[in-house]
């Protein structure tokens, strides 16, 4: 009659067990963490204390620094930019800070720092070459790659070529590094196509100099006095001794200057040479020399 019930579970003890189960296995992982926090902490405190007593240690003081590559600054001005001086703990010294540094100085292109255990750090530069004044309403110095290199003042080199005519624009975006995109490593730079498909102004006289340099030179760039550029009919210079303006144009510059040998040869072997005044080389075909208009009449000009 009477049907036997089924023992009923016990969920409070359940829920128990299942709160104590959740509860040590979070005071786990905090304890794992706390672990980990404060091992890492100690680790850190080690590595400080070794750090404090590596870089405070007598042992590795500076005592000697080593500066290379120097030319126009002293050692003394290099160290002082760099802000090193002996009897530094030299794992003190922040290399690529002092790197830094260094590149900041107008006349370093290039800067590398080495410590040398135990004693010794060791600079090594390389200095910029000015090649050329640029007059850009004030005057700059520019190195090899037509990069500005500083403002010049009276103390810097003043035998360099002048060149005017370049406006600001023609060396907008120019850094140490890359300018404007023009290839150096080309002997002719990078083609700018304008409305002639001329040579871009700076291209051409960076051309012109780079020849200047090259060993026997006709026209080395210690007797060229001024470059003048126009944008339509390209270059002009002023040197040597005897001709006071040469007119280069655009292109062709290498076959220009080796006309130009052959020029001074004839003129060399012709007795009683005038000085010329000008001689015009914008056209290979047809080149104008002109007598100093003193030596003879005015509009004499001989086509060579």
């Amino acid at each position: 009659m009477f049907e036997r019930r089924k023992p009923r579970k016990n969920f409070r003890k359940s829920k128990r067990r299942e709160r104590r189960i959740r509860f040590f296995s979070r005071f786990w992982i905090c304890f794992k963490i706390m672990m980990g926090l404060g091992l890492l902490a100690a680790t850190s405190t080690v590595f400080i204390f070794i750090h404090d007593v590596i870089t405070q240690c007598d042992y590795f003081k500076a005592s000697s620094i080593l500066i290379e590559g120097e030319q126009r600054l002293s050692e003394r001005q290099i160290a002082e930019f760099a802000r090193i001086k002996e009897n530094m703990n030299i794992f003190a010294v922040n290399l690529t800070v002092v790197r830094k540094r260094l590149l900041l100085h107008p006349w370093i292109a290039e800067a590398v720092v080495i410590r040398e255990i135990p004693t010794r750090l060791i600079i090594r530069i390389k200095e910029h070459v000015p090649l050329a004044i640029v007059d850009l309403g004030r005057r700059f110095l520019i190195n090899e790659k037509g990069e500005i290199i500083k403002i010049w003042t009276p103390s810097d080199p003043s035998d360099l070529p002048l060149i005017s005519g370049l406006e600001m624009s023609d060396l907008a975006g120019s850094s140490r590094n890359e300018r404007m995109g023009v290839d150096d490593s080309s002997p002719a730079g990078r083609h700018t196509e304008n409305s002639q498909n001329h040579y871009s102004p700076l291209d051409a006289v960076m051309q012109v100099l780079r020849l200047g340099k090259q060993s026997g030179s006709i026209l080395p760039n210690k007797l060229i006095k001024h470059i003048l550029v126009d944008r339509e009919i390209g270059l002009t210079l002023h040197a040597l001794s005897r001709v006071k303006t040469i007119n280069l144009g655009y292109h062709n510059y290498a076959d220009k200057y080796a006309m130009l040998r052959h020029i001074i040869a004839y003129l060399k072997q012709t007795p009683n040479v005038p000085v010329f005044e000008r001689i015009d080389l914008n056209n290979l075909n047809r080149i104008v020399v002109s007598p100093k208009r003193d030596n003879a009449p005015e509009g004499e000009n001989k086509e060579v």
